[in-house]
């Protein structure tokens, strides 16, 4: 125990030695040579925030910290290396990720439909009308690039993830029906997506609905289906599979944010700092609108914060 306690000293003190080597590079005005400072702060605070169980949850989340920073400073080989284009991975990335989801699920998460029937409408109805509405008006608001904006709206337009489970299991909220919902917004997603794409996100950038319903099935639904075929043949027969797929999870949407951020720095240069806003606001009248619509409608309260 001392053994394991000593190395998570040493890598709060490599962290603090990276993060001091950063600022004094920033305050001499060369940025530029911060780069690797940075993205040391975050990688060993990440692997530092290992060892204390309260905080162990946010270790992903400063991983990706040190992805963005390592993306924003070093673009080059996460856009193109020789002759192949990086951007080329993130559609097969993400049906690696939707396959992974579909091994972590079973056709019983539907059944919660008719244990829950009102909980899982009302969690559809504001997962796709209060988002996708936060998610236009900021974009007017903000006067995004119109590609930005449709970015904005397109966030606000898609369905909750595996995350949104484990955030109600936190919350101590109703697992069982996030659950339900997670699975019934991603079979909805195909039609739901393009279509709330079209209404809000037309105003901005032309939406080619037919096409962004294919994507989806492609990349979303047939993965998950797969998945989900996979772990009904083969559940408990193929356990390294059941602990390799997280973090195989967790290193593709690491390299894809990586990839976007290197692709989009110029952008993120120029109006990041209102993009993380918006990201703030937007979820926060997400919370606050579902949990309060949610209580005026008289659900239980594990349930309100399940849907928020």
């Amino acid at each position: 125990m001392n053994n394991i306690t000593n190395i998570f000293k040493i890598v709060f003190l490599l962290c603090l030695i990276c993060g001091l080597i950063s600022v004094y590079f920033i305050a001499e005005g060369q940025e530029e040579k911060a780069g690797p400072g940075v993205f040391g702060f975050f990688l060993f605070l990440s692997i530092g925030f290992r060892g204390i169980e309260k905080l162990k949850g946010l270790s992903f989340t400063i991983l990706i910290f040190a992805t963005v920073s390592i993306s924003m400073f070093f673009p080059a080989p996460f856009i193109q290396v020789g002759s192949f284009k990086m951007k080329t991975l993130i559609v097969p990335l993400l049906q690696i990720i939707m396959f992974g989801m579909g091994t972590a699920m079973s056709l019983k998460d539907f059944l919660g439909v008719i244990k829950m029937p009102k909980g899982v409408l009302v969690g559809l109805v504001c997962q796709f009308t209060i988002m996708p509405l936060v998610g236009f008006s900021l974009a007017n608001l903000f006067e995004f690039p119109p590609e930005v904006a449709a970015g904005v709206v397109l966030i606000g337009s898609s369905p909750s993830g595996l995350a949104s489970n484990v955030m109600a299991y936190l919350a101590k909220a109703n697992v069982a029906l996030s659950v339900t919902l997670t699975s019934i917004a991603t079979v909805l997603a195909p039609v739901m997506t393009p279509l709330l794409m079209e209404f809000f996100a037309g105003a901005f950038v032309p939406i080619d609905f037919w096409g962004m319903m294919l994507s989806i099935v492609k990349i979303v639904i047939l993965p998950i289906a797969l998945g989900l075929l996979f772990n009904h043949f083969f559940h408990g027969k193929t356990p390294w599979l059941d602990q390799a797929m997280p973090i195989i999870s967790m290193a593709a949407i690491a390299l894809i944010i990586s990839i976007i951020t290197a692709a989009g720095r110029d952008n993120l240069l120029t109006i990041g700092i209102l993009l993380v806003l918006t990201a703030i606001i937007h979820n926060l009248l997400g919370y606050f609108f579902g949990y309060w619509g949610c209580r005026i409608l008289k659900l239980k309260e594990q349930d309100c914060r399940t849907i928020a």
